[in-house]
């Protein structure tokens, strides 16, 4: 029995080695990290040319709407993982890239456009940066907090304020009915962001004055729908601080008789 077992163990390094094409090298080669690294590189090599991993550049070959800089997309947002870098490319399993492309389309999700709504949310947050810290404003990296430092806060603005800034929304949205702003401006996040829509063979061709309407009610609606999360934020931040002060033990009950 352990002569057929040794016998078969053979048979199987002699197949591994043969796949590997190191079976003309010594033994102790033959299995080496350098043997195998290099079939593995030989291995991708070859599947890249039956088509079988699609490089970042050409995704757009399996997924409609990609483009060359959606490879960092799919896999930051969608958690992509079976894919490989090769030298300075990316290459991405084309059976997977199906699937995901079948799952974009069965939720009505334009890749190009959500690169595009991705891109327009970080420029508004540098925005409203730039605003809360003004060009030159350096942010310290290191501090030293005095111990005896506490309980220095202010309640947040109350509901008077959340029920203008939520007046204001409503105001924008009949503008946005009242003059059909959604043949130039798309919402998304559940109507809470308004991005302009631009189209690079027609953009000439906007009246410069729609053009700046549009950008302008974006950036209200925008600001408007921040400054509204900000308040929820602080009002649960408030709920949470009232809830743990509650449940703290009084101090006269710490009196020790």
């Amino acid at each position: 029995m352990e002569d057929k077992i040794l016998s078969e163990l053979k048979q199987i390094k002699k197949l591994l080695s043969e796949m590997l094409g190191t079976s003309d090298l010594p033994v102790k080669e033959k299995f080496s990290k350098e043997a195998i690294t290099k079939a593995a590189k030989e291995f991708q090599r070859m599947a890249i040319e039956r088509g079988e991993w699609v490089s970042g550049g050409e995704i757009h070959s399996v997924i409609k709407h990609a483009d060359w800089r959606s490879d960092r997309i799919i896999i930051e947002k969608f958690g992509f993982t079976n894919y490989f870098k090769r030298g300075h490319s990316l290459y991405f399993n084309r059976k997977d890239l199906i699937l995901l492309g079948k799952e974009l389309k069965a939720r009505n999700i334009n890749l190009k456009k959500y690169q595009e709504l991705l891109n327009d949310h970080e420029k508004f947050q540098k925005l409203v940066n730039s605003i809360t810290f003004p060009k030159g404003t350096k942010r310290k990296r290191h501090f030293n907090i005095p111990e005896n430092l506490r309980d220095i806060h202010s309640k947040p603005y109350s509901a008077p304020t959340e029920e203008l800034v939520r007046n204001e929304i409503g105001i924008l949205m009949e503008e946005y009915k009242k003059f059909d702003l959604s043949e130039y401006v798309d919402l998304f996040d559940g109507k809470t962001y308004g991005m302009f829509k631009y189209d690079y063979s027609f953009d000439r061709y906007v009246k410069p004055e729609i053009k700046k309407y549009c950008k302008d009610w974006s950036f209200k609606f925008n600001y408007a729908n921040n400054a509204l999360k900000k308040i929820l934020e602080l009002k649960e931040e408030i709920k949470e601080e009232v809830i743990r002060t509650s449940n703290q033990p009084s101090s006269e009950n710490n009196i020790i008789l």
